[in-house]
Parts: C-alpha cells; sequence; structure tokens
C-alpha cells in the first residue's frame, strides 16, 4: 500500500517566497557593509584653527622723497628798442571858431514847409476816442455810450425785423445774419453789407438797417470821422 502525502508536510511549495526574502536580506546587508565608514580618533582632533598670525602682513616703511621744484624758466631776453629819426613833418590839425562876427553876411534861410498830417477819414468802433452817439445814448462816459449804442440797436432790430419771413422761405432753426455799415461823418448810415441763408434775409436785413435814425458822428482828435460797425442779428424760426 502506497502511503499518502500531506499537502502541508510539502516543504517546496513556499521556496520562491523564501528566495525573494533573503535575497532582499543579502542585498540589505551587502548595501549596508559598503557605505559603512570607520573614522580613526586621533585623526578627529584637529585642535584650534588660529589664523591671526597669518593674516597680520608686514606692511614696509617706506620714506616719501620729495621732488625738487623745477628751476625758474630763464629771463626773457629785452626787446630791442629801433630809435627812428623824426623827419617826417606832422600837419596841425586848426580848428576854428564857429563864432560869428558883425562884419559876416547872415545867409537867409527858407521858410521850412511843413507838411500836414493826412486826417484819419475811419476809425473802428472799438478804439474810437468819442464813440457815435445813438438818439437816448447822451449820457455817461464812452464806454456807457458803447454799451448803449448796441442795446438800443438790438431793441431797435427786434422790433423791425419780420422773423416770419424765414419760415416763408421754408427754412428752420436758428438763422444768423451778418449786418456790416458805418457812421459817417455826418451821423448818417452807409454801406450797408449783409451776408445771411438766404438773400431775402440779406434784403430785409438791409431794409431794416436802413431805418435807422441819425446818430451823432464818432470823433478821433475833436474831428468827426466815418466809423464801421458790426452787428449780427440771430433768430430761431418757429416750426
Amino acid at each position: 500500500m502506497e502511503p499518502k502525502k500531506n499537502p502541508k508536510a510539502n516543504v517546496g511549495r513556499n521556496s520562491s517566497l523564501f528566495f525573494a526574502i533573503g535575497l532582499a536580506l543579502m542585498l540589505f546587508l551587502t548595501n549596508y557593509a559598503i557605505n559603512y565608514k570607520t573614522y580613526d580618533k586621533e585623526l578627529i582632533d584637529i585642535g584650534t584653527l588660529d589664523m591671526g598670525d597669518e593674516l597680520e602682513e608686514e606692511v614696509p616703511i617706506t620714506e616719501t622723497i620729495a621732488t625738487p621744484p623745477p628751476p625758474p624758466p630763464p629771463p626773457a631776453a629785452p626787446e630791442i628798442i629801433e630809435i627812428v629819426e623824426d623827419d617826417e613833418e606832422i600837419e596841425e590839425t586848426v580848428i576854428e571858431s564857429t563864432e560869428t562876427s558883425q562884419e559876416e553876411e547872415i545867409i537867409e534861410i527858407e521858410e521850412v514847409q511843413v507838411e500836414e498830417i493826412a486826417e484819419l477819414e475811419e476809425v473802428p468802433f472799438a478804439v474810437i476816442e468819442n464813440v457815435p452817439v445813438f438818439p437816448g445814448c447822451e449820457k455817461g462816459n464812452n464806454e456807457d455810450k458803447k454799451n448803449c449804442m448796441n442795446e438800443k440797436l438790438r431793441d431797435f432790430i427786434g422790433k423791425k425785423f419780420n422773423t416770419d419771413l424765414a419760415q416763408e422761405l421754408g427754412l428752420s432753426g436758428i438763422q444768423q445774419i451778418r449786418v456790416f455799415f458805418k457812421i459817417d461823418k455826418n451821423g448818417d448810415i452807409v454801406d450797408v453789407q449783409a451776408r445771411a441763408p438766404h438773400p431775402s434775409l440779406e434784403k430785409e436785413a438791409r431794409r431794416v438797417i436802413g431805418l435807422l435814425p441819425k446818430m451823432q458822428p464818432g470823433k478821433q482828435r475833436g474831428k468827426a470821422v466815418r466809423v464801421p460797425y458790426f452787428l449780427p442779428i440771430k433768430f430761431q424760426v418757429q416750426d
């Protein structure tokens, strides 16, 4: 009768596991043995290092030798003065007296004609000495008369100008007319010019300016002169 083997009694069943454990143990011991170092205790104690003596450097004592100053330059040779004989004759300048005597004839001087300074014909409104005076603006100084005239002109234009004309012409928005005219030496309005978006507005502006009353003429240096004036007219067309 053949005896039966106990499966638990099989020794070769875990041989691969034991081989791996043994191999790992041998690698560990081999690595430890390679990296293990021993030191001689007598060589470890190196004592105290003193670098004081080595850092002290002996500086040699040097003596400064004074350099002697350079010798002074030799004196310059004196210039040779040449004596020239005075043979040339010098003409003396005679200053004659400008005083007249009773024996001298007096020359008659013709009359000197003084040219008259051309009179100013035209002076701008901003710099004239005496501005033109609009009726009702006789009081106050020159600046007061200017402000009064500007205000009177605005009121006059506002009453006389036909603002409905722009609507009849099919215009809309804000309309601006530039008017130029002059106040002559007699105080009359002359040389009226106008610029507007439409010729009919220019014609209306010239018509209204022609209705302005006669003014006192502007004066420069006490004399009447022409004075140019610029008047902008601006209004809104009612839709």
